[in-house]
Order: C-alpha cells, then structure tokens, then sequence
C-alpha cells in the first residue's frame, strides 16, 4: 500500500549511486528506509528491509517518515536522494525538485 505525502499523493524515492558519497546521513535520518551496503554507496530498501540493489530502484515513502527521507534528501552532500510523486514522476525533493 502506498503512504500519500499531506498533499494526498503518494511519494516515492532512490538513489543514484553514481553521486553518493558514501557519507551515511541518510541512513541517520531514516536507517528503516536507506542503508549503506558493502561497497560503502547508500541504497534504498524494499518493504521487507532488502536492500534494492538495481540502479534506479525505487521504494514507497513511509508517510510517518517522510521528514526524515526528506531531511535525507536536503542534507545529502552527494545530492543523490530523489523523492518523487508516483502519480507523475515530478521530482518533489532533492536535486531535480523545482
């Protein structure tokens, strides 16, 4: 089941590994959505707290967890963590948001 931001859309995010850093702030903020695997790069997970490896992989935003994925999103320093709205695809968080 999708979580719907306060706007009534639902959200979704991921990573492009190709920008991380590595620094981890992400999976500070919200560890139940992103984690950092063995090649030090961050990845978003799936509903079963598997790590989704494939590039471009996308998983829900727990709505009780949006601030803590769109905290991620601001404060990344690699600019890596997309947040979009499943109904459009419009970038709503981080480096491509208008």
């Amino acid at each position: 089941m999708q979580q719907e931001a306060p706007g009534g859309e639902a959200l979704e995010v991921w990573i492009d590994q190709d920008l991380c850093t590595g620094d981890g702030i992400c999976a500070q903020y919200a560890p139940e959505v992103f984690e950092l695997d063995i090649d030090g790069l961050a990845y978003v997970k799936g509903a079963d707290d598997e790590l989704l490896q494939a590039p471009g992989a996308v998983t829900p935003v727990p709505l009780p967890l949006l601030t803590d994925v769109v905290d991620s999103a601001k404060e990344c320093p690699g600019e890596c963590i997309h947040v979009r709205r499943v109904v459009d695809q419009v970038e709503v968080y981080g480096p491509g948001a208008e």
